[in-house]
């Protein structure tokens, strides 16, 4: 059980840190980087951009991305040395589909 819970929290964090990622705001090209000290903002968060808000079909989305992922991994990994590893990848990959697969999820008209 343990080692199937070390799987659990190793593609929930994986996951985690790609919807993060996701919801991160493009950085445009055409805004200045650099500028004058007398021009920077001031102030708590006068820096601070707000963050994209994913819709429920693009969380689906990065899931399904993080599952497929690792499947891709874990069959690339064909040496006996790496069996294990290739299992625990198999293993992450069938936490996160196991996640779409439960009711309620919205995922049911995919």
């Amino acid at each position: 059980m343990r080692a199937r819970d070390k799987a659990a929290v190793s593609a929930l964090r994986g996951t985690l840190a790609a919807l993060d990622n996701a919801e991160a705001v493009p950085v445009d090209g055409t805004v200045p980087r650099a500028a004058a000290l007398e021009a920077s903002p001031v102030g708590a968060g006068a820096t601070e951009a707000a963050r994209r808000e994913l819709s429920e079909r693009e969380m689906i989305d990065v899931v399904r991305g993080e599952a497929a992922e690792r499947l891709e991994a874990a069959a690339h990994l064909t040496a006996p040395a790496h069996a294990d590893r290739a299992e625990r990848l198999r293993a992450e990959a069938a936490v996160l589909l196991r996640f779409l697969d439960e009711p309620g999820d919205g995922a049911e008209g995919a």
